[in-house]
């Protein structure tokens, strides 16, 4: 990932645009970010909202030629399509519910699909957007941005080669309080107003929302696959109309088993992810707050804190950092992590190159898995907290 050094003469920037994320959108803000981070895109078209004035309102924000400031993503990706400088790739943060009739129009014209989690708000929608991107030649990424931080990464090589011998415990939370209380009947806030409406968000609150993060990072790093689960979700707030809370129980492939809880009621978190792996041979812990670090006990020794640069970081992370040990990486560079990765999965595409093993992001596949989980926990749920299949 780092930069420093480089000689050779770049290749273009890819040509980008965005789905959603028009003023004020705050994950849209994110994307771009992200995507201009490591200098590999340049935003150069969007359908930024739904209403017509402010996406034209938005791009002008953003600089971007008014004839390439569309009033609706089908029409976006007919014209982009058809242009010799058309985008090469979009980006899509809309609500979940959008995600994917946009994904759709983009990926049958071949137009590479970079979109935010969790991939739909239905499984019936997360299953056909699975087979109209195996369907197309574009390339399908999902921004579960957690995995692209180096102290992740670093703990998933950890377990792939063996460091914590037989995976037996994964441990995955994931608590915030800004839903604590009822504040999307204030009609001020247009992230909880989306966000607790089942129509839009889909059927999970709390594990659409955050729970799909916790969910996808424990199996990233362990390696495991879900095969059952038993689940007690909440609706705490009088008049929610998804859950706020939840208590998983989990059952790997293989013989594993886990515990989730997701909430967005626990006063005094802000964004408390944590994972916590364990193994015959050892264990691992990883806290979001402070990403640089990574603790590591092999058994019968020593706790040990490996940081992002510093003695016991492997290649795995040095290839996903920026910057000299002691200055942190977090958010924004784990979001740009995600797409440099799909840059370089989009330039090996587009030049009929090989594509470096080492390369890895999120696909279309983590994503039904995602909604999978979701829907699993709200059947369960219903059924008194009842083993389901997933």
């Amino acid at each position: 990932m780092a930069i420093e050094g480089k000689t050779e003469k770049r290749e273009r920037r890819i040509r980008l645009g965005m789905v959603g994320g028009g003023s004020g959108a705050f994950i849209g803000a994110v994307h771009r970010i992200a995507a201009r981070l490591d200098d590999e895109y340049e935003l150069v078209a969007g359908a930024l909202s739904s209403t017509p004035e402010k996406a034209r309102q938005s791009g002008a924000e953003l600089g971007l030629d008014p004839s390439r400031v569309y009033d609706d993503f089908k029409s976006m990706a007919i014209r982009e399509a058809r242009l010799k400088d058309g985008i090469d790739a979009v980006a899509i943060v809309t609500p979940n519910h959008m995600h994917y009739p946009a994904a759709v129009e983009f990926l049958k014209r071949g137009i590479h699909v970079i979109c935010d989690k969790p991939l739909t708000s239905t499984l019936a929608d997360a299953k056909k957007l699975v087979a109209a991107a195996e369907k197309s030649d574009a390339l399908f990424i999902l921004t579960h941005n957690y995995s692209g931080y180096p102290m992740v990464r670093q703990a998933r090589e950890m377990v792939a080669r063996g460091d914590l011998g037989d995976i037996r415990l994964v441990q995955m939370e994931y608590p915030q309080d800004w839903l604590a209380e009822p504040v999307e009947q204030s009609g001020e806030n247009k992230q909880a107003a989306w966000r607790t409406d089942p129509t839009k968000s889909g059927v999970g609150g709390s594990t659409g929302d955050i729970g799909t993060h916790a969910y996808h990072l424990g199996c990233f790093i362990s390696g495991l696959e879900l095969d059952e689960l038993a689940a007690d979700i909440d609706s705490f707030v009088d008049g929610r109309q998804v859950d706020d809370n939840a208590h998983v129980m989990m059952r790997f492939k293989g013989g594993a088993k886990g515990m989730l809880w997701c909430s967005q009621v626990a006063v005094g978190n802000e964004n408390g992810l944590k994972v916590r792996v364990y193994g015959t041979k050892g264990g691992l812990e990883w806290v979001q707050a402070d990403p640089n670090y990574l603790w590591f006990t092999p058994l019968g020794g020593c706790k040990q804190l490996i940081t992002r640069a510093g003695a016991g970081a492997i290649d795995a992370a040095a290839r996903v950092s920026r910057i000299p040990g002691g200055h942190p990486e977090g958010y924004l560079e784990g979001f740009a992590t995600i797409y440099t990765e799909a840059a370089r999965a989009i330039r090996a595409r587009q030049s009929g190159t090989a594509l470096d093993s080492a390369v890895l992001y999120p696909t279309v596949h983590d994503g039904l898995k995602g909604v999978e989980f979701v829907s699993a926990c709200v059947n369960s749920s219903k059924r008194n907290g009842a083993w389901v299949k997933v």
